[in-house]
C-alpha cells in the first residue's frame, strides 16, 4: 500500500516547519506534541513553536550568513521566517519577535492547516520498519527514552554539550539617567539600551562574576559547551579582556551623554512589541540566582533591575550527524527516519528551523515519488547540509550558519563585497535548484 501520511515527532520550531512543508506539498501530516500533557525543564508555554531562550532570529542583512538563510527561506516559502517577520519587534538590523504572539501565531496557522492533525502525547521510541515517513525534531531536550531509541537506531553514543539563557529585565526597573539607547556604529538613537562601564567599574565587575557561585553540574552531565553560546563566567575565566572583546564589547556605542566611548558596555535587547521587558545580550549563565541578582546588579544603571526571568542552562542533545545522516537527513540506517532541527546538528532558531524545512520537503517528496536533490553549497542551505554531511566525525561540533561553511573562493574577493558576492551567489544557485525540484515554472 502507498504510503499516504508523514509522522512528525515534536512541535517545536523544526517540527512545525517540517509540519508546514509537508502539508503544502499535499501530504497529510500527523504531528505529536506531548504538552500539555507534559513538559521538558525548559518549557512553559502550551503553544506549539515555543521560544525558551533568546527572542532574536539574529542578523537580518541579506549579506550576513543568516541573514541570507532567511532570504533563502522566505523564497522557500518557510511559514515559520513568514510568523517572525510578521510579529517582528524592533532590533536594529536583528529580527527579533515577540515571542508570544510568534508562538500563539504558528500554532494557529498550523492547526488551521487541513491536512494537519495535532496529538497531544508523549512519543517515546522510533519504529524504523514503519511504513510511514517518520521526522524526529524532538529539539535540544529529547527525553532519555526517546534519545535510547535513537541510540539504538544509529548505533553510536549519544553526544551532549550544554546551551545557556541569558536574563531578562524589566524596563521600567531600569536607571535610564545612565542607560542610552543607541545601535552599534548608528548615528543618533537606536534599538539597544547600552549600560556603560568605566575601568574601575569594569574591573569591580569581572573580578565579581569570576569569584560568583555557579550551579554545578549534575552526575549525568559533563562541562561541553558551545562555543558560541558560552556562560558569561566560562569567558570571564580566559581571561580580563575576553568580555570587552565580546558580549561587552564597546566599539561603536559612544555616550550621548559624555561624548566619549566607554570602557565596556552591556547591551540590553528589547523582548517585547511594547519594549517594557530587555535581555542582556550575551549574558547566558549559570550562575546561581541569587548571585546572578547581586553581580548583575553592579552593571551601571541596573542597581534596581528586576529580574523578570533569569540565566539558567540546559543540556543540549544532537547525533554525530557526519556518521549518521545522509544529504536529505535521512538516518543512514533507517532511511524512512528523517531528523530536523538541533537534534541534527545544527545550531540556533533559524537554522532549526532550516533544517525543519529540508526535512518536511524531503519526506513529503518521498512519498510523491519526486527527485531529491540537496540544496547547491553556494546556498546557506546547501553550506548547513554539508556541514552537517561532510566534516570530520572526530571533531564534529553543532554550528550556526556561517560564511566559513561555503565552498572557498574561486578568486580572490574584497572583504567588504565578501557578503554581497555570497548572496548573489546563492540566489543563482537557488533559483536553478528550485527550478530543478520542479518548484518553479521552468
Amino acid at each position: 500500500m502507498k504510503k499516504q501520511h508523514i509522522k512528525i515527532i515534536g512541535g517545536g520550531l523544526a517540527g512545525c516547519e517540517a509540519a508546514w512543508q509537508a502539508a503544502q506539498q499535499g501530504i497529510a501530516v500527523h504531528l505529536y506534541e506531548m504538552k500539555p500533557q507534559k513538559f521538558s525543564p525548559a518549557h512553559s508555554s502550551s503553544s506549539l513553536a515555543e521560544l525558551v531562550c533568546s527572542n532574536s532570529l539574529r542578523s537580518n542583512s541579506p549579506t550576513s550568513a543568516v541573514g541570507l538563510l532567511k532570504e533563502e527561506m522566505r523564497i522557500m516559502g518557510s511559514l515559520l521566517i513568514q510568523v517572525a517577520d510578521e510579529t517582528a519587534v524592533p532590533a536594529g538590523q536583528a529580527l527579533a519577535v515577540n515571542r508570544e504572539d510568534f508562538a500563539t501565531r504558528v500554532t494557529e496557522k498550523i492547526t488551521a492547516h487541513p491536512l494537519v492533525t495535532i496529538h497531544h502525547e508523549e512519543q517515546t521510541e522510533l519504529n524504523p520498519d514503519s511504513d510511514t515517513p517518520i521526522i524526529l525534531a524532538t529539539g535540544p531536550l529529547t527525553s532519555e527514552a526517546m534519545t535510547e531509541s535513537l541510540v539504538k537506531l544509529t548505533g553510536k553514543e549519544r553526544l551532549a554539550f550544554y546551551d545557556a539563557i541569558a536574563p531578562i529585565v524589566s524596563k521600567e526597573s531600569l536607571n535610564m539617567d545612565i542607560i542610552y539607547s543607541k545601535s552599534r556604529w548608528q548615528d543618533g538613537p537606536g534599538d539597544y539600551l547600552n549600560c556603560p562601564f568605566d575601568k574601575e567599574e569594569y574591573l569591580a565587575f569581572i573580578d565579581a562574576l569570576g569569584k560568583g557561585k555557579t550551579v554545578p553540574l549534575k552526575s549525568f552531565e559533563d562541562e561541553k559547551y558551545f562555543e558560541g553560546c558560552l556562560p558569561i563566567e566560562v569567558m570571564r575565566a580566559r581571561g580580563e579582556e575576553t568580555l570587552r572583546f565580546g558580549p561587552m564589547k564597546p566599539v561603536g556605542l559612544r555616550n550621548p551623554n559624555t561624548g566619549q566611548d566607554p570602557y565596556a558596555a552591556v547591551q540590553l535587547r528589547m523582548e517585547n512589541r511594547e519594549g517594557t521587558i530587555y535581555n542582556l545580550v550575551g549574558f547566558q549563565t549559570k550562575l546561581t540566582y541569587p548571585e546572578q541578582k547581586r553581580i548583575f546588579r553592579m552593571i551601571p544603571g541596573m542597581a534596581n533591575a528586576d529580574f523578570v526571568r533569569l540565566g539558567s542552562i540546559h543540556r543540549n542533545t544532537f547525533v554525530c550527524a557526519p556518521e549518521v545522516l545522509e544529504p536529505d537527513l535521512q538516518l543512514k540506517n533507517a532511511p524512512n527516519i528523517y531528523l530536523a532541527g538541533q537534534l541534527s546538528g545544527v545550531e540556533g532558531y533559524v537554522e532549526s528551523i532550516a533544517m525543519g524545512m529540508l526535512a518536511g520537503l524531503n519526506a513529503a517528496r518521498s512519498i510523491l515519488e519526486k527527485v531529491v536533490i540537496a540544496p547547491p553549497p553556494e546556498t546557506a542551505l546547501g553550506a548547513l547540509i554539508g556541514h552537517l554531511t561532510r566534516s570530520d566525525p572526530k571533531c564534529f561540533q553543532p554550528s550556526n550558519v556561517n560564511f566559513g561553511l561555503f565552498p572557498s573562493w574561486e578568486k580572490k574577493v574584497p572583504k567588504k563585497l565578501r557578503g554581497e558576492k555570497r548572496n548573489e551567489q546563492s540566489m543563482t544557485a537557488l533559483h536553478l535548484w528550485r527550478e530543478q525540484l520542479g518548484l518553479t515554472p521552468s
